[in-house]
């Protein structure tokens, strides 16, 4: 199987010990599977994007800030990962690809700016012709509504690629807006029909969980 894993910043920022505890869970899958990650950049990009943006720069410029701080996330999950983990970080989905053939896991940062952790990952998803998404962030699925914003929010154990693009339409994306996926990401998934579990990835062991094809968190497809 091939698997591509999404693991947002804020989730695998938290500590050291984060890092160490998917290295292990990325071990134990890549021993059957072509493993693929993409990290996101959390905290540290947006420290240095606000500090950019005080300066007056640009949205494309604070973009390439933000893909930096990725691919230095990158590079720390790796020497988690030890000699297990393809050893240079790819800047394109498609290099990302041939360093696969090495059979070690491929763990990458940002490539374009404009695009989030989700839409790089499922971009490279598409490329590798993979079998599963898993995207891991702060939130235990897709809900209805923000559930931080709306007490009557419902999580859904499973939603269809063109729900879940109607209900990203409807939040508008805007400043605040609370949606474990991007309008890009979900259109990626929509056009190919790429299976994708949304988890909780406060607990490294879930993608274990979904990659067995468990009920957790909500399944898009």
């Amino acid at each position: 199987m091939i698997i591509v894993l999404s693991v947002g910043g804020s989730v695998i920022c938290q500590s050291q010990h984060r890092f160490a505890e998917y290295s292990q869970v990325l071990k134990n899958l890549s021993s059957d599977h072509t493993v693929f990650v993409v990290v996101g950049g959390g905290a540290t990009a947006r420290k240095y994007i606000e500090k950019a943006r005080t300066f007056g720069a640009d949205e494309a410029f604070c973009d390439t800030i933000g893909i930096g701080v990725t691919r230095l996330n990158a590079r720390l999950l790796i020497a988690a990962i030890g000699c297990d983990a393809y050893p240079v970080v790819p800047e394109t989905q498609e290099a990302a690809v041939v360093a696969a053939l090495s059979g070690r896991i491929v763990v990458m940062g940002g490539t374009t700016p404009g695009h989030t952790t989700d839409a790089v990952a499922a971009i490279l998803a598409e490329c590798a012709h993979a079998d599963l998404l898993i995207n891991a962030t702060a939130t235990d699925g897709i809900y209805t509504k923000d559930p931080k914003k709306y007490p009557d929010a419902v999580k859904l154990d499973e939603i269809s690629p063109e729900r879940l693009v109607g209900l990203i339409a409807a939040e508008k994306m805007g400043a605040g807006a609370n949606l474990p996926i991007d309008m890009l990401a979900a259109k990626i998934i929509e056009r190919s029909g790429i299976l994708t579990v949304v988890i909780d990835g406060s607990d490294p062991s879930n993608v274990l969980v979904a990659m067995r094809g468990m009920q957790i968190g909500t399944c898009v497809r």
